[in-house]
């Protein structure tokens, strides 16, 4: 009997067309985006305590800038994990609520000075505007504009007021000569806080760190919530928490 039924099937020639051999280099296409952000921050100033030294904050602008100056206050309680991450989602709506009122300009410049560490509004009151540069279309600074002002904090050893000068910028692109510009600038703020009637002088920068937790003491004098648990001073109005 023939054993027809073991040959293979499918003799004949293939009618499809041969395939292809895998080409030895591929051509991709390259997507990156490269974001530079910078900051500087001056020593700080000691100044004399009071609520009439920070009404001053705002002046310490003047003459560096023809733009609206804005007062961003610390954060109170329920914002104390807000963040500019948007990696870290919880955080960064938090940071969206605690900011969607600021101008343009005020939530550039936090963003940038959080994320290179040179400003903390657990504690800092940050006195912005825009220091060099332009905007766009929708009011952001380009990347290349200079923006910041001054930071104050309450030192929790002697309750006086702790003033620097910050700036910052970046962005989608880089300019050699905006971190001169940023330089020349911070020098002009820092002589006007030195100019400060309550400026008493220079003095080493110890910020405070906020303490782990979910907060600390309400101010019995303005109502302030204090992130920072461990703090003598409330970060908005400076005067001295009650404690039980």
């Amino acid at each position: 009997m023939p054993l027809e039924f073991l040959k293979r099937g499918g003799g004949g020639k293939r009618t499809g067309p041969a395939p292809e051999a895998p080409p030895e280099e591929i051509t991709a296409q390259d997507y990156a985006v490269r974001l530079n952000y910078h900051g500087k921050s001056s020593e700080g100033v000691r100044m004399k305590a009071g609520p009439n030294a920070r009404r001053e904050l705002p002046g310490m602008l003047l003459g560096l800038t023809q733009n609206e100056i804005e007062v961003v206050e610390p954060l109170p309680v329920e914002f104390s994990e807000a963040a500019p991450y948007i990696t870290h989602p919880s955080e960064a709506m938090q940071w969206i609520n605690a900011h969607h009122g600021n101008s343009p300009i005020a939530r550039h410049a936090i963003s940038v000075l959080e994320t290179v560490g040179a400003l903390d509004l657990a504690f800092d009151t940050f006195v912005v505007t825009l220091l060099d540069g332009e905007t766009d279309t929708s009011g952001y600074p380009e990347y290349n504009a200079i923006v910041g002002g001054v930071a104050s904090h309450w030192d929790e050893a002697t309750g006086d007021m702790i003033v620097r000068a910050v700036a910052g910028w970046g962005g989608k692109g880089v300019r050699g000569d905006t971190d001169r510009t940023a330089t020349r600038i911070l020098s002009g703020l820092l002589t006007n806080i030195l100019a400060s009637q309550y400026a008493i002088g220079l003095t080493p920068l110890d910020r405070p760190v906020p303490a782990a937790g979910r907060g600390g003491l309400v101010c019995a004098h303005c109502g302030f919530a204090s992130v920072h648990e461990r703090a003598f001073y409330c970060p908005k109005c400076g005067m001295r928490l009650l404690r039980g």
